[in-house]
């Protein structure tokens, strides 16, 4: 699209640079952007060149740079080792194989690849929109908003006045294409505490039409204390956020979804339609989440059992320990299982 009004562009390369003039309007990728007229904007500041890096593996969790792409979000996230490039913090181009390894431990990554599916987008896309871009533009049906929900993401804004605020991601929609932020705050980055990374995680989502957007994707997780968080979005004009002590019932889950408000019609789906689908890729959700942790419990207990047994029947002479080499443990507790889609059209 030839963006006939803009006459500017220049590249922040300093905080200082943030400052907007009259017109002016930040960008990261660029993708929506450049896709449409933009009537009241005379010149882009561009954002990738402030050097932000991409991917960081912290002990609080993972803090994701705003200009980071999706497709190098996707790539962190099945552990690519690959020569491909993509926009990135060290320039316009980096490495793949520059981003921190995956913890073991955060089974609940997989989530990243089925919401990274949930936009529908070539791979040209891909390597250019940014998770950033995705959550400010706000749409009711952004697939980086979904994933943000369902791990208690946080917002991390940087202020005109050099000062910064956090506010959590499922409060930055403030309607389908609007949001929170004031004139001149710039989302600088995206943290996801450690606890939700951790976590059993499943994601669900359906569209009416085969390559039509979400109608509804729907999340849920189950972290270590056995607390349980579903997450509605694209069914809703805004996300919406359910939190429960213990994984729900049938019963109570269907009735809190169902009670949510916030569902709206479009040419994509009526209201009714997205609140009887939500309910149910919810409890899909839900009864994965049971059978997941039931069996692995069950692993749990077979392997300990499987330890005592073989405890008491050869004891060990302690006096031997010593002189035996150490064998390292495999480590079996493999990663959750990519969350399931159900089969719908990419949205």
């Amino acid at each position: 699209m030839d963006i006939t009004t803009v006459t500017s562009f220049r590249a922040a390369r300093s905080r200082a640079d943030l400052a907007l003039a009259p017109g002016e309007a930040f960008m990261a990728g660029g993708t929506w952007l450049l896709s449409e007229p933009q009537p009241s904007t005379t010149g882009f500041v561009d954002l990738t060149a402030m050097g932000w890096p991409d991917i960081e593996v912290v002990d609080a969790g993972l803090r994701i740079g705003a200009t980071c792409t999706i497709a190098t979000l996707l790539d962190w996230a099945r552990g690519a080792a690959a020569a491909s490039a993509h926009p990135a913090a060290t320039g316009r181009w980096a490495r793949a194989d520059a981003l921190p390894p995956v913890p073991e431990a955060w089974r609940a990554v997989a989530l990243v690849e089925p919401a990274a599916n949930a936009l529908l987008a070539s791979f040209k896309i891909w390597s250019t929109a940014t998770v950033g871009g995705n959550l400010c533009q706000s749409f009711a049906a952004g697939s980086m908003i979904s994933l943000a929900v369902a791990l208690d993401g946080v917002a991390v804004v940087w202020q005109p006045d050099g000062a910064e605020r956090r506010m959590p991601v499922a409060e930055l929609p403030a309607g389908n294409g609007a949001n929170a932020l004031a004139r001149g705050e710039v989302l600088r980055a995206i943290e996801i505490p450690a606890h939700a990374l951790r976590s059993e995680a499943r994601l669900q989502k359906i569209a009416l039409a085969e390559l039509g957007r979400s109608g509804a994707v729907i999340t849920g997780r189950v972290d270590e204390d056995g607390a349980a968080t579903f997450g509605v979005t694209a069914a809703t004009i805004t996300p919406r956020v359910l939190r429960f002590a213990a994984l729900p019932s049938t019963e109570e889950l269907r009735e809190r979804v169902e009670g949510l408000d916030g569902y709206y019609s479009d040419p994509l789906g009526a209201e009714d339609w997205r609140r009887g689908v939500s309910a149910v890729l919810a409890e899909r959700i839900r009864s994965q989440l049971q059978e997941s942790i039931a069996g692995r419990a069950d692993a749990a207990a077979a392997g300990d059992a499987a330890t005592t047994g073989v405890a008491a029947a050869s004891p060990v002479d302690p006096s031997a320990v010593s002189a035996r080499p150490a064998v390292p443990s495999d480590g079996a507790d493999a990663a959750s299982p990519a969350p399931s889609d159900d089969g719908s059209a990419r949205a």
